[in-house]
């Protein structure tokens, strides 16, 4: 039961935990006004990191605070601070912060919305038993592996914990399977005209899946990063169809030339080849779409995704593969 309710905390949004005193200073001022505006306006309770923002509040820098305290007063902020920045964004979850502080070892890390404009911070003392009021070497490094135990704890959980997780995204698997079965058998009168149809079968699903699952894993990457959107769907299924034509192309050609050469039975080799180049589009689409609704709907796109995406790859292939098939045989 704790172990549950952990998962569940774990997996709430970021901006629970965020903190709202963050410390920003102005791209284009000097040092010394920069510390003249925290001393009228004061500081929260742990500043790591002073934030840089430009007129339009977007976060363009971050200054750690001996820097700032050590710089020459008349120096501008745009020329001391660190422009690369790792950011949370505020669609991550709780989960996904202590991921990227344990990849980046940063003390804090600010969360920031789609427009690079701040919400908030989070640092590692909220991420540990005890608030840290020091980071001298020795704590920084045992916050860190108290985050990293607690990731790990639910990586390796009981595995009667994960098939609870897990299993019922089989589920579709198996009802894709069945499905896929009957689909072949409402298409038997075709596999009879050409019996060279059911020898590329399993290469054709092979290759749907294939495409399926490489582009839901590209997706699933993206969406550690960023929050999807309509805009960004849009282009993202721009960029993933491009690509996918290519390799559809490239495979149907070289599948219908085997089918050719092998069995001289060009329609059978039209009727292949084509069908290839129509369920690598559409597999494509599957891996870019599920793992995205799965994140607009708030489930785990990393367990969730495969099962799913796979199983309305292997429907899409048997309809398209047959119904080609049908239409030119």
């Amino acid at each position: 039961m704790a172990d549950t309710k952990q998962l569940q905390n774990l997996l709430e949004p970021v901006m629970t935990i965020a903190r709202q005193d963050v410390a920003v200073i102005r791209e284009d001022s000097t040092v010394q006004q920069a510390l003249d505006g925290i001393r009228s306006r004061g500081v929260g309770e742990l500043i790591v990191y002073f934030y840089v923002a430009d007129k339009e509040d977007r976060l363009v820098g971050v200054i750690p605070t001996r820097r700032l305290l050590t710089a020459s007063l008349e120096e501008r902020i745009s020329e001391i601070m660190v422009r690369r920045i790792v950011t949370i964004p505020d669609s991550a979850t709780i989960l996904d912060a202590h991921k990227i502080l344990i990849r980046n070892k940063f003390l804090a890390l600010p969360v920031v919305d789609e427009q690079q404009h701040i919400r908030g911070v989070v640092d590692i003392g909220m991420f540990t038993p005890e608030n840290l009021e020091t980071f001298d070497r020795g704590k920084i490094e045992e916050a860190f592996e108290l985050i990293g135990l607690r990731v790990s704890q639910l990586r390796n959980a009981s595995p009667l914990r994960v098939f609870r997780f897990r299993f019922p995204w089989l589920l579709a698997t198996i009802a894709s399977g069945t499905i896929c079965a009957v689909l072949a058998s409402v298409y038997d009168t075709t596999l009879a005209r050409s019996l060279v149809l059911a020898f590329f079968l399993t290469l054709v699903l092979g290759l749907g899946e294939s495409v399926s699952m490489q582009s839901m894993t590209v997706t699933i990457h993206a969406l550690r990063i960023m929050r999807p959107t309509l805009k960004w769907y849009a282009q993202a299924l721009w960029r993933e169809l491009g690509t996918a034509f290519l390799l559809g192309a490239g495979c149907s050609l070289i599948v219908g030339l085997t089918v050719w050469l092998w069995r001289g039975a060009g329609l059978t080799a039209l009727a292949i080849g084509s069908s290839i180049l129509l369920v690598i589009l559409v597999s494509a689409c599957w891996g870019l779409t599920i793992p995205a609704l799965l994140h607009v709907l708030k489930l785990d796109p990393k367990i969730a995704a495969g099962p799913v995406t796979l199983a309305l790859a292997d429907i899409g292939t048997i309809v398209i593969y047959f119904s080609f098939a049908m239409m030119l045989l």
